[in-house]
């Protein structure tokens, strides 16, 4: 009976080490994220804005910097007509200026940053999750990043999957409705009226 049982044992044993272990495939691709954002509509469209927004509040400023400097280059012609109490007065004066236009072009810069970042941080969040919808949409178990910051060393091309990305992602921006398209003919429409 023992010797029943010991067989029994070891034939189950040995049947248990033939049996191969299952493997399932594991579905990857990765997709290059400087392309898809050179490419990605809404970006594009975004970088647009706020290359105009910069045009735009940059010419303002530019006008004033023109001024100064005019006012600057007519200091010089009349300080020694004037004297040097009216030369040190005025040119305090336009020193002022000076440091008032440097901290202008500053806080320009800085809220055009922060603005542009808040909105980039939005896409980018989107952008990911669009990816990470699509990974399970279409039974990826991996999508990795390549391009700026680069979190694969080497993949293959037929892994790549940023054109996919990039043509669905513009598709879903076409057929999204334009939120901004509205506010930026009221604020046009409000400028006119002033």
């Amino acid at each position: 009976m023992k010797k029943a049982l010991v067989i029994i044992a070891l034939s189950v044993f040995a049947v248990s080490c033939n049996k191969t272990a299952e493997v399932k495939e594991v579905k990857t691709a990765y997709v290059d994220t400087s392309v898809l954002m050179k490419e990605y509509t809404e970006a594009k469209d975004l970088e647009a804005k706020y290359k105009a927004q910069a045009e735009e509040k940059g010419r303002q400023l530019q006008a004033e910097i023109s001024r100064f400097k005019q006012d600057a280059a007519s200091f010089q012609s009349q300080a020694q007509a004037n004297g040097q109490a009216w030369a040190q007065q005025r040119g305090a004066e336009l020193q002022k200026r000076e440091q008032q236009l440097g901290y202008a072009q500053q806080a320009l810069a800085q809220q055009l940053q922060q603005e542009s970042g808040v909105e980039m941080d939005s896409l980018v969040s989107g952008v990911k999750k669009f990816i990470k919808d699509y990974g399970k949409k279409n039974g990826y178990s991996y999508i990795y990043g390549t391009g700026d910051a680069a979190t694969v060393l080497y993949a293959e091309d037929k892994y790549d999957i940023t054109k996919e990305i990039i043509k669905e992602l513009n598709e879903k921006y076409k057929a999204s409705p334009k939120a901004d398209a509205k506010p930026a003919t009221e604020a046009k429409e409000g400028e006119a009226k002033k």
